[in-house]
């Protein structure tokens, strides 16, 4: 076999004839570790959204047979106040209390005398009677006018604050609102 002699400035190279110093190989890429702190950044958020979901259903699995909060009869409007008595006297022939009468009741036994004057303009209560300590909301109706920039809107806190004695959780938000549906005041309970 015959081999030719070449001539080494011949030879082919990685960078080409016309670019300097293109001889050898290119240098590898430097990795700067987006991609990893990426995927760990996401590993992170899938855990703890797996967290809660497992939270969640723990917390639900446990308050099938202990509600302490809520009155377990057939009235369905029946969340009673902190010191409320069980409701096991009341009488199955009665009407069922509107959320609003037992938080007037609460008021009644415990607010004070500006409290008691402020809770006489609720009309309705909803979401007391609903509570799982992760997110608990109630809304709160008055026959006030004004919104949050009126001159009931002082009325609104004390009604907040009447509530957050009456109930409570571990992660309450108690909103008033006007008869026009203007948010007077909120509070946490």
């Amino acid at each position: 076999m015959m081999s030719y002699p070449q001539d080494p400035q011949q030879q082919p190279t990685w960078g080409g004839p016309d670019q300097p110093g293109g001889g050898g190989p290119q240098p590898p890429r430097k990795h700067t570790g987006r991609k990893v702190l990426g995927f760990g950044c996401l590993g992170v958020l899938l855990l703890s959204v797996l967290i809660v979901i497992i939270a969640v259903v723990a917390t639900n699995s446990d308050d099938s047979g202990s509600k302490k909060d809520v009155v377990t009869s057939d009235d369905t409007s029946s969340a009673k106040p902190k010191d409320s008595p069980t409701g096991e006297g009341q009488k199955k022939d009665q009407p069922a209390r509107s959320q609003a009468d037992v938080f007037k009741e609460c008021v009644a036994k415990k607010g004070t005398p500006t409290e008691k004057e402020a809770v006489k303009h609720v009309t309705k209560i909803t979401g007391a009677d609903k509570r799982n300590n992760i997110l608990d909301t109630a809304d709160v109706f008055t026959d006030y006018t004004g919104g949050i920039a009126g001159a009931h809107a002082s009325d609104g806190t004390l009604i907040a604050a009447a509530f957050a004695s009456c109930y409570e959780s571990e992660n309450g938000l108690v909103t008033v609102y006007d008869k026009h549906g203007d948010i007077l005041s909120n509070g946490n309970y």
